[in-house]
């Protein structure tokens, strides 16, 4: 049984598209994944999250479809890592997190991990993105106490622009700076999402960021890049995300840009169960 509480989101139906593709981002949630016939555990987490009951609005996304691949190529992955971002936080990936390396945050001992399933080009995630996460990160993430994960679920049937912004996320990240270009590109989000044609923006964002152009359109341009955002977006479904910003934690979800409250109390219980024997 999946526990959710739900929030301001954007909204996505099921498909029956094939799942073929899933294998390399479902090694990253196995850690907090069952087989079907077992369902999602209830943790203390997923307890927390059913007694909170929905609070907030969230996007909806029922006409969503998973974008076409351009080829079959698999996708590349980045190598074991560990650097500090331009703010000074840590931000740690390995292979086993493949194709998320460059876009994990935090110690990889940290006792939580959150897969923040989100969309470019959301407002809800937006908010989130400039309003809460700030403050979880420097409270949990940089503390050691939260890992966290960012998984594309671009919702390409009502965000015309959102595939592309998440290319350039992950090309960004091969060049070390996801994380900055995602703060970017949330920020800017109102400049570029109506755009037509927005690749002249994106483009420019390697000029803040601090990092090649030419390697950032070589990635972006590479059949490689879509795919790896295509099967993320099938991997953020299969967890039972169907709207943005889903977050994945210890067995159940959260969804929408809950307040920062919610998010507080959420991982505050789940620390305390999880930190509950080491704590003598």
């Amino acid at each position: 049984m999946a526990v959710i509480l739900s929030g301001a989101k954007d909204r996505v139906g099921g498909t029956s598209e094939s799942r073929a593709s899933l294998a390399c981002l479902e090694r990253s949630f196995a850690e907090f994944t069952l087989s079907a016939a077992n369902g999602l555990r209830l943790t203390a987490a997923a307890l927390v999250l059913l007694t909170l009951s929905a609070l907030h609005p969230a996007t909806s996304a029922a006409q969503a479809k998973p974008e076409p691949t351009r080829s079959q190529a698999k996708p590349g992955s980045v190598g074991s890592q560990a650097r500090l971002d331009s703010a000074g936080t840590r931000v740690a990936s390995d292979s086993a997190a493949a194709p998320l390396a460059g876009r994990v945050r935090g110690s990889a001992t940290a006792p939580v991990t959150v897969y923040e399933m989100s969309d470019f080009q959301c407002p809800y995630c937006r908010t989130f993105a400039l309003q809460s996460f700030p403050v979880l990160d420097s409270t949990y993430v940089a503390t050691g106490k939260v890992r966290w994960a960012f998984v594309n679920f671009p919702l390409t049937s009502i965000h015309d622009n959102a595939l592309a912004a998440a290319e350039v996320g992950v090309c960004a990240a091969q060049q070390n700076a996801f994380w900055h270009v995602h703060d970017l590109l949330y920020r800017h989000q109102d400049v570029w999402a109506p755009l037509k044609e927005p690749g002249a923006f994106f483009l420019s964002l390697a000029d803040s960021a601090k990092i090649s152009r030419q390697a950032l359109l070589a990635c972006v341009r590479a059949p490689a890049t879509q795919e790896t955002v295509r099967a993320e977006a099938q991997g953020a479904q299969h967890a039972g995300a169907n709207s943005t910003p889903t977050f994945y934690i210890e067995g159940g979800l959260l969804t929408g840009a809950q307040p920062l409250v919610v998010f507080q109390h959420v991982l505050d219980s789940i620390l305390r169960v999880k930190t509950k024997g080491t704590a003598r």
